[in-house]
């Protein structure tokens, strides 16, 4: 990927302008337009789509399983200790998700303590017979936001016994650090507290994130809307993973729609690279050899 920040007059958002990028890009952030088509390598899972969607809040089966279809996403979040793994019967989550189009990624949403989710993880492999897990341990119950340090010691635990570890976390460049060194094989950061829809509050330090980690960066928590989802990737984030934003839409199969537009769009943009941001007009034709003059 390539993508950059670029210093102006202080009164600007990042930028990506192509003078500056190889400048300020890190060498695993270079691309060419080639790469808008690559694909999305997690540990040993290999992706098309950017978009990972959740699972709760729709009103009915069938509208779970007409969003999911409509967002395109290959990657389906499943809450292990809310959703029953084994039942397979009709109108069961597991049953909506068994035509092999998705892969089902469980996480340990309702874990307080590193222990907690190491033993819900243990059990996701054993019911989904796969190595990937969404670690989440959860610090408090009115913000939902992670507890870093037990998602760390998770981590290295998680690592240690073979799984391809996603750990939920704050958007916090050194935590996300210590969590690629324990072996993570991607960071979520979030983008604001879970199912707030207030987008992104920090693109900061998602840009630091995303620029110091050599691992794959996917925003997750925050996203109200498809804009937040384009901002995302034109951040230079490898993915996004929403459920709030398109469960609890008016239309929300149409938002799955708009959703993966915009994820679509936000990676073109990045790759394509913006023009820099000016205080001042500067005209698209050529102002000189005009008729008249």
């Amino acid at each position: 990927m390539d993508g950059s920040t670029t210093p102006t007059d202080g009164v600007t958002a990042p930028s990506f302008s192509e003078g500056s990028r190889r400048r300020f890009t890190p060498p695993h952030l270079r691309c060419t337009p080639d790469d808008v088509s690559d694909s999305l390598v997690i540990g040993d899972k290999t992706f098309t789509s950017r978009l990972f969607v959740g699972t709760g809040k729709y009103k009915s089966p069938a509208e779970t399983a007409a969003a999911l279809r409509a967002s395109g996403a290959e990657v389906v979040t499943v809450a292990v200790r809310r959703v029953n793994l084994s039942e397979t019967g009709e109108g069961s989550m597991m049953k909506i998700l068994a035509d092999g189009k998705y892969t089902i990624l469980p996480n340990t949403a309702g874990c307080s303590t590193a222990a907690e989710a190491v033993r819900t993880a243990r059990l996701a492999r054993e019911l989904t017979e796969s190595d990937l897990v969404k670690l989440e341990v959860i610090a408090d119950d009115k913000t939902l936001f992670p507890d870093n340090e037990a998602t760390l010691e998770a981590t290295r635990l998680l690592v240690k016994d073979g799984f391809i570890v996603l750990p939920y976390c704050g958007d916090d460049p050194i935590m996300c650090r210590k969590l690629v060194d324990a072996g993570a094989a991607a960071v979520m950061p979030l983008a604001a507290p879970i199912g707030s829809g207030l987008g992104i509050r920090n693109p900061t330090n998602i840009l630091i994130i995303r620029e110091q980690t050599k691992v794959p960066v996917i925003v997750d928590a925050g996203v109200g809307t498809a804009s937040d989802a384009a901002i995302a990737m034109e951040l230079g984030c490898d993915g996004v993973l929403m459920n709030t934003a398109i469960a609890g839409a008016k239309e929300p199969v149409l938002m799955a729609e708009a959703m993966r537009e915009a994820v679509s769009a936000g990676r073109k943009a990045f790759v394509a690279g913006r023009i820099p941001r000016k205080l001042y007009a500067s005209a698209s034709s050529p102002l000189t050899g005009l008729i008249g003059s």
